[in-house]
């Protein structure tokens, strides 16, 4: 990776940026560094927020000053190079795919789009070179997505699919811009996924609906008490498709705040994970059933 540059924002703000361009190693790397600064407890910051390619620190200047921050932080990022293990969630994220919202949705929306005349999931199929829904939805939850940056919306989830470059699953965003998505919707841009947390505008292409919500301010789900969202940076959100019957039973579990969320706390290895992804990845799905 190239040499790690510490840019000012502000009086109380620090920009680490470790590279132009994301991949799941350099996301490896930051996660470890900010996991080590919340273990290490470093005097005067306020929080992390890691993204892609980079994070930013909140700190207090009248407690450190950004100076002996910036070396606080170098020598972390030395201690962390070989990191031996990262704190990962899997989760079980049902989603209804080719539902009738978002089709209802792309079809409102359609002389924004790149060929209003399929579904928005038929064209990601066939641009990726798919022959079926059931081959695409298939290879679309076969692998589970690493998190690699909550924000933007609050409870909006930056989701990577776990594989080699060339197995990416890509996707155009939309010509223009939609001025309406529905809350839930499962969709694509680039080569990320993200579940919409709220009713809103969008761009992405919508291929399903989620049956759980990952952004919840009133606290209706016992699993999202006092954390408001689903998601964190780590996480491995494993997406399972469901028909509309079981849609509608986890909907009404969810209606009802009875609704409870699979998830797995593991730790994540990058090195084993980097010398033979498909195996390791294989190895915690094992160790996760039999949890």
């Amino acid at each position: 990776m190239p040499e790690t540059r510490y840019d000012y924002g502000g009086d109380e703000y620090l920009l680490v940026i470790f590279n132009e361009a994301m991949d799941l190693a350099t996301n490896f790397k930051i996660l470890a560094v900010c996991q080590e600064i919340k273990r290490r407890g470093v005097a005067g910051i306020i929080e992390t927020c890691p993204a892609n390619a980079s994070y930013l620190v909140h700190f207090r200047p009248e407690v450190i000053h950004p100076n002996q921050l910036i070396r606080e932080l170098q020598d972390i990022e030395q201690a962390v190079h070989h990191a031996d293990a990262l704190r990962s969630r899997l989760v079980d994220i049902p989603v209804l795919f080719d539902d009738p919202w978002t089709r209802e949705c792309a079809q409102r929306f359609g002389d924004r789009h790149q060929d209003p005349s399929v579904s928005n999931l038929e064209y990601l199929m066939r641009i990726n070179g798919y022959s079926s829904k059931e081959e695409f939805i298939t290879a679309y939850c076969d692998t589970p997505y690493w998190v690699s940056m909550v924000g933007f919306v609050p409870g909006t989830a930056w989701c990577y699919r776990m594989v080699s470059p060339e197995r990416a699953i890509q996707a155009p965003k939309y010509i223009r811009p939609r001025t309406d998505t529905p809350e839930r919707a499962v969709a694509h841009g680039g080569v990320f996924l993200c579940i919409y947390p709220v009713r809103g505008p969008g761009g992405y292409q919508m291929i399903g609906m989620s049956a759980v919500p990952v952004y919840d301010p009133e606290e209706h789900l016992r699993d999202l008490r006092g954390r408001y969202i689903l998601a964190d940076a780590g996480d491995r959100w494993k997406f399972r498709p469901i028909d509309m019957d079981e849609y509608n039973t986890i909907r009404a579990q969810v209606e009802a705040g009875t609704y409870r969320y699979r998830i797995i706390d593991q730790r994540f290895r990058p090195s084993e994970y980097l010398q033979s992804p498909d195996h390791y990845l294989r190895w915690l799905q094992e160790e996760a059933d039999h949890a």
